[in-house]
């Protein structure tokens, strides 16, 4: 392939959004319209939608009562930032500025703990919603909350299993 003196030849193998940049240097960051669009992207946008909703479901009740939904608090926002993070690392493709970092298995890591840590907090506010009083406030919040906590844990598996998938084709090619 020839390139001129202007342009860049960028090939890419792989049909994972998380490995499509190019580590070659520039000054300018854009924006990563194809990895919005990808499976991917969309898993992870919901994850950053749905969390949202978990925390402010429980945050608009008096969790701080019963010491569980502090738990599930920490673990709502704790991964509600990080995740807006990598979209944000990933939607300005500035990960491919630090190429020494093993993308593939720092995304994997994080969407398999994210998964099995947001399961257990929607486990453990299941079991809590009950302490409250059907059709009060806390109860329904409690209940849409935990509903929700088990949609955004099962994002965080398909993401997971998507980024484990990009993991095994990174380390076989």
């Amino acid at each position: 392939m020839e390139e001129s003196a202007g342009s860049r030849a960028v090939i890419n193998t792989s049909s994972n959004p998380y490995l499509e940049f190019d580590h070659s240097s520039s000054s300018t960051i854009s924006c990563n319209t194809q990895f919005i669009r990808s499976a991917s992207g969309v898993l992870v946008c919901a994850e950053v939608v749905l969390g949202l909703l978990v925390c402010g479901l429980i945050a608009g009740t008096d969790y701080f009562r019963m010491s569980p939904f502090g738990w599930v608090m920490f673990v709502a926002v704790f991964y509600w930032v990080l995740t807006l993070f990598l979209l944000i690392l990933f939607l300005t493709q500035a990960h491919s500025r630090i190429p020494h970092v093993p993308w593939t298995t720092v995304v994997l890591l994080f969407n398999s703990s994210a998964a099995l840590l947001y399961l257990v907090a929607a486990i453990v506010e299941a079991t809590l919603v009950g302490h409250g009083v059907k059709g009060r406030h806390n109860y329904n919040s409690w209940a849409a909350s935990t509903f929700f906590a088990f949609l955004v844990s099962l994002c965080y598996a398909g993401s997971a299993f998507l980024s484990f998938r990009a993991w095994r084709e990174r380390d076989s090619g």
